[in-house]
């Protein structure tokens, strides 16, 4: 993973209270952690460093799309995807990132880079199972899905030409079996 300037702050020079940050993600950004299930992403992300005495709050929000692939009919879709996380830094001995809600940095560190942690945000609250919204209302329309509509028709067409060729003697034989 390469280190980006623009994801580091250096809160060493800012005031105690609040501050805000915001980024504009997209597929450049997951190319620096070789994530490639995106085709595309339009996502802001708002963060807020609230400064304090002795430790850092950072509260982070993201909204906006990623372009993937459905898990149904491998059409590509914009995915709308939100969320949130906090995270507390406190100062200590050595750095340990143990918890996912506390970060512990050694006490000469003077910035913090926020870029895995926006990056475990985004990947996840992205679901697991990926539906094209098309297939949810039945409005996708596909070669794919025609063709199976095309297959579907004829078969009930097929079904129904039996239906008439029945021989009347079968019917004989079936009522034997309701007169007992």
């Amino acid at each position: 993973m390469k280190k980006t300037k623009e994801f580091l702050i250096p809160f060493i020079g800012l005031k105690l209270g609040k501050h805000h940050f915001e980024y504009q993600i997209n597929k450049s950004f997951f190319e620096i952690f070789d994530y490639n299930e995106y085709q595309d992403s339009n996502i802001k992300v708002n963060v807020v460093l609230e400064k304090k005495s002795t430790l850092l709050e950072l509260s982070f929000k993201h909204k906006g799309t990623v372009n993937v692939p459905c898990d149904l009919t491998s059409e590509d879709f914009d995915l709308p995807i939100k969320g949130k996380m906090n995270l507390i830094v406190r100062f200590g001995e050595e750095y340990n990132n143990d918890n996912e809600e506390l970060l512990i940095l050694p006490h000469g560190e003077f910035e913090i880079d926020i870029a895995q942690y926006i990056y475990e945000m985004i990947v996840l609250s992205v679901p697991l199972r990926r539906v094209h919204p098309g297939v949810k209302d039945g409005s996708l329309k596909t070669e794919a899905l025609t063709k199976l509509n095309e297959l579907i028709v004829k078969e009930e067409k097929k079904e129904n030409k039996q239906e008439e060729n029945i021989d009347p003697r079968w019917d004989k034989l079936k009522q034997l079996l309701t007169d007992k």
